[in-house]
């Protein structure tokens, strides 16, 4: 692997992907790929813009054409394929973008892929393609019950990424992550609006009960397991990839609070998004067995996390002082207040 194409590389695991990547290696090039959508943001990647290993290709992964030639002109060998649509509240206001995306894109890049004959494809999925698991783990091999356009659109796309594997011998390996946090996160994902509400003493809207339980693994850790995949995963394998404990949302709200110093009074239930899965719980065995494991336990990635988003106010300022993220969050918040307490 010398010639990388990152796509999606502006994004917020992307982008701590290339800055893995650039600083772990002196002999490959990166090329992030990137529609530079509301979510892809070049300020991630100022540290490393004057890189001479480092490039980048404005480029939309459903458009065929500039794919095939950013595939020529950089004599692509690896594709890293972060390009989605990700928050499962966008995809219930507009489920068509997250199809054409997460599921067309993917069939773009595997058919190139295919014509270049590269050495690796590697799909970025989601815990969510299992749906919610009430008890147990879920393991590679588990059937996938989506509930959620998002969810439903990255199990296409890692079931278009089998067949070609299948069909056409196309070097493909997944990795299915659990809830990433740490720096660069878009500020609608729960940790980085609740971090940056309460810096700004603002109600943080949590949904439900709060008891929704999930695996918050540090975007680091997650970087470092797809590079293991990359380079000692088995071909045509999925791999799960997070933490193995599971919290509730109450309890990570709760100990943003306390990091920053903020009451709880702070907390806002909210009515719960429809068919809100519960529990995601992942069983990481099969990575762990290829030599990977995490180095930030639970409370060490959120207080990370929330000491990035403390060092970096203007990052996400200029983001969340934008219009169309004031109008993304009135969309999504005005009106949804309930007022029973919380756990």
């Amino acid at each position: 692997m010398k010639n990388i194409l990152v796509t999606g590389g502006a994004g917020f695991i992307g982008s701590n992907f290339v800055h893995l990547m650039l600083g772990k290696y002196s002999d490959i090039n990166v090329v992030v790929y990137d529609k530079l959508t509301y979510a892809g943001n070049l300020d991630n990647l100022a540290s490393v813009a004057a890189d001479s290993r480092y490039h980048f290709v404005q480029g939309d992964i459903c458009d065929a054409t500039a794919v095939d030639q950013a595939m020529q002109t950089y004599d692509i060998d690896t594709i890293v394929n972060f390009a989605a649509e990700t928050h499962v509240d966008r995809s219930l206001m507009e489920p068509g973008g997250f199809i054409q995306t997460d599921v067309y894109g993917t069939f773009v890049l595997l058919e190139a892929a295919k014509k270049y004959q590269i050495e690796r494809y590697h799909q970025i999925s989601t815990d969510e393609v299992y749906g919610q698991v009430l008890e147990g783990r879920s393991v590679e091999t588990d059937r996938l019950h989506t509930r959620s356009p998002y969810s439903a659109a990255k199990a296409g796309g890692d079931l278009m990424c089998l067949a070609y594997y299948t069909s056409f011998g196309l070097p493909v390996t997944i990795t299915r992550g659990s809830n990433n946090i740490g720096p660069y996160q878009y500020p609608e994902k729960v940790v980085p609006v609740f971090i940056t509400n309460a810096l700004d003493n603002k109600p943080l809207p949590l949904y439900g009960d709060g008891l929704q339980m999930r695996d918050y693994q540090y975007v680091q850790d997650h970087c470092e397991g797809i590079n293991t995949v990359l380079r000692k995963g088995k071909l045509g394998e999925i791999y799960n990839l997070g933490t193995g404990t599971e919290t509730t949302n109450i309890t990570l709200t709760k100990l943003i609070l306390k990091l920053l110093g903020k009451p709880e009074s702070l907390i806002q239930p909210i009515t719960d998004r429809p068919g809100h899965d519960r529990r995601y719980a992942l069983d990481c065995s099969k990575i762990e067995a290829l030599g990977w494991k995490n180095k930030y336990n639970f409370e060490q990635a959120v207080e990370a996390t929330v000491k990035w988003y403390v060092d970096n106010e203007d990052w996400w300022r200029k983001i969340k002082d934008g219009r169309h993220y004031q109008a993304y969050y009135q969309r999504q918040y005005a009106g949804r207040e309930v007022s029973q307490a919380v756990a």
